[in-house]
């Protein structure tokens, strides 16, 4: 395609000057269709609460594109949302629509023929119908439920054709849609997390030490009397950084890191390596349990003058059952907000 303004040509100050216009008309067009909000979008909700089915979008074109970002949304909430492409409804794929279910139709003009062509097949199934389209004498808003306007004067485009306001405005409506019923449904950060086990907040919320220390046979322990002959050796052959000094019972007495060996060997010279493993330990060390989430782990080890790196993990009856690694947080990706 032709580009009749050669590159070498261009403002930029001018450039940043019509795409802030492009943002001031969108957010103007948000702006009024926010202050249109009436008792429809309530019963859009009540319809959506009340729904024993699921809740499945409807769009062409762009339409179609919003439809589908707006059902994922949903669904990453906890709502059994879905996208149906109007073509495939027309050869087959209306068997998804049943009774119960509340059918969401999105079209700028509220004419769009191959989502209106649809509406009496809907109503045979039984579904509820919710029209966000820009026209309320349309077809397709007049067939409908409940109506919310998603009307814009003009595009934002400089043509005033491309899709731009209007589908920024149907992408809003969708998202207040979905975060209002986050609210009346009492979604909570937990919630959510367990729909996004791989994401940073999943991860923030879901695992717990548990889940990350090394334990079992991974676990390397000592008793108090332990020479730092063999305690070496287990930090050697453990590479975790780290070992737990026990009681009889398993309980956490201390800690001997490479730091401590490093300590002691400065200190006791060659008598070292047969000096008891509680001469050389970090009494009392800073530890987790168990049950801890492992960001508030990560936290305790990073926030602090000097870092901790491997930190011993116990259970409720305080015995050494594991060891974490600062390393092992990090890599899972878990971060704290910011």
């Amino acid at each position: 395609m032709k580009r009749d303004v050669e590159v070498a040509t261009l403002n930029g100050e001018d450039i940043l000057v019509r795409a802030r216009e492009i943002f001031r008309l969108e957010i103007i067009a948000a702006q009024k269709v926010a202050q249109r909000l009436n008792g429809q979008f309530v019963e859009a909700i009540r319809l959506i609460l009340e729904a024993p089915g699921k809740i499945i979008f409807v769009g062409a074109g762009k339409s179609g594109l919003i439809a589908q970002k707006v059902a994922a949304t949903m669904r990453s909430t906890g709502l059994v949302a879905l996208f149906l492409h109007p073509s495939d409804a027309a050869h087959g794929d209306l068997g998804m629509v049943a009774e119960g279910d509340v059918v969401i139709l999105i079209s700028k003009s509220g004419e769009t023929e191959e989502v209106r062509d649809l509406i009496p097949a809907f109503k045979r199934s039984g579904a509820k119908l919710i029209a966000m389209v820009g026209e309320e004498s349309s077809r397709i808003a007049q067939a409908s439920d409940a109506w919310l306007d998603v009307g814009v004067e003009r595009e934002a485009c400089p043509i005033g054709l491309a899709p731009t306001s209007s589908t920024t405005v149907m992408l809003l409506m969708g998202d207040a849609l979905a975060a209002v019923m986050m609210q009346l449904r009492g979604i909570t950060q937990d919630d959510f997390a367990k729909n996004h086990p791989g994401g940073s907040l999943g991860k923030r919320l879901l695992l717990d030490v548990g889940d990350m220390m090394h334990g079992g046979e991974l676990n390397p322990v000592c008793g108090t009397d332990t020479p730092m002959s063999d305690v070496v050796v287990l930090l050697t052959q453990s590479t975790l950084g780290g070992v737990n000094v026990v009681d009889g019972e398993g309980r956490l007495l201390g800690i001997i890191t490479d730091g401590d060996v490093r300590r002691g060997i400065q200190r006791l010279g060659s008598m070292f390596l047969q000096s008891p493993a509680k001469d050389i330990m970090t009494k009392e060390p800073v530890h987790v349990h168990t049950s801890d989430k492992a960001i508030d782990a990560l936290l305790l080890m990073e926030n602090r003058p000097s870092q901790i790196h491997v930190m011993p993990v116990v259970d409720d009856d305080h015995k050494a059952v594991g060891m974490l690694r600062l390393h092992d947080l990090i890599r899972t990706g878990i971060r704290p907000d910011r």
